[in-house]
């Protein structure tokens, strides 16, 4: 097992991306990064077992179109992570902002605190590929917009008020949302329906919710003993009839 450390600090993303592609084509299993501050692009289009450690922010599109590495950001991360991603996991110790885990094709993308608006816009699935996007703090208006697979879960964790944020899973189509306690109804996008989450529900996301546990030392027990709010679609066209068919 070989694992370098690269001191980001003052280097533009280029030069960054092109030794981390380096570093993988090496062989190396862990590359650290230290003193990260935006730099964008990191982790995109690798294929592998590699894991990628930040210290620091993360630009936009961290692991876009990435397809099995490991990226764990002691920090905050900026737009977009996990844009696209196909495989492979991205555990973020901190918040990220908008489109988080947009289009998002397969792999998990864990967030501990909250995110910006259009998390998991338009994220799918084809066969055994199910994305899934787990967010510990909240989010802002349209969560899940234009879904058409995958899983998100957010668990809302110092929010005990029901979740109200315009366009929540407007469009969906595909793919399931479960908020941890109750959702306002007004905040339903078209297209997307919501009930109270079954026992069977939960065994189904339960082992997700033990892995976020691990990851941020946090008890589960709360998590496993609350209610929660599943919002799917109400069909596979919700905007059928905004259109003139011949």
């Amino acid at each position: 097992m070989t694992t370098i450390t690269i001191d980001a600090a003052g280097i533009h993303y280029t030069p960054l991306n092109k030794q981390i592609r380096q570093a993988v084509r090496d062989g190396v299993s862990e590359i650290i990064l230290k003193n990260v501050m935006g730099q964008r692009f990191i982790g995109d289009g690798l294929i592998g077992n590699v894991k990628i450690t930040i210290h620091g922010v993360p630009g936009g599109d961290l692991g876009m179109f990435m397809k099995g590495p490991t990226i764990e950001v002691f920090g905050n991360a900026d737009h977009a992570p996990g844009n696209t991603m196909d495989e492979g996991t991205i555990i973020i110790h901190g918040a990220s902002g908008d489109a988080t885990a947009h289009s998002m094709r397969g792999g998990k993308v864990f967030i501990r605190d909250d995110i910006g608006y259009r998390g998991g816009i338009h994220m799918k699935q084809y066969q055994d590929k199910r994305p899934v996007l787990i967010i510990g703090g909240t989010a802002k208006a349209f969560l899940g917009e234009y879904m058409a697979g995958g899983l998100v879960i957010m668990f809302r964790m110092q929010d005990e008020e029901p979740y109200a944020e315009m366009g929540l899973a407007s469009g969906i189509h595909g793919g399931e949302i479960f908020i941890r306690g109750s959702v306002e109804e007004w905040t339903l996008g078209i297209g997307s329906s919501a009930r109270p989450a079954t026992s069977e529900d939960i065994d189904r996301i339960k082992s997700f919710i033990f892995e976020f546990s691990q990851y941020y030392g946090i008890d589960p027990a709360k998590l496993m003993n609350s209610s929660y709010t599943r919002i799917a679609p109400v069909s596979a066209r919700p905007f059928a009839g905004k259109y003139t068919w011949e």
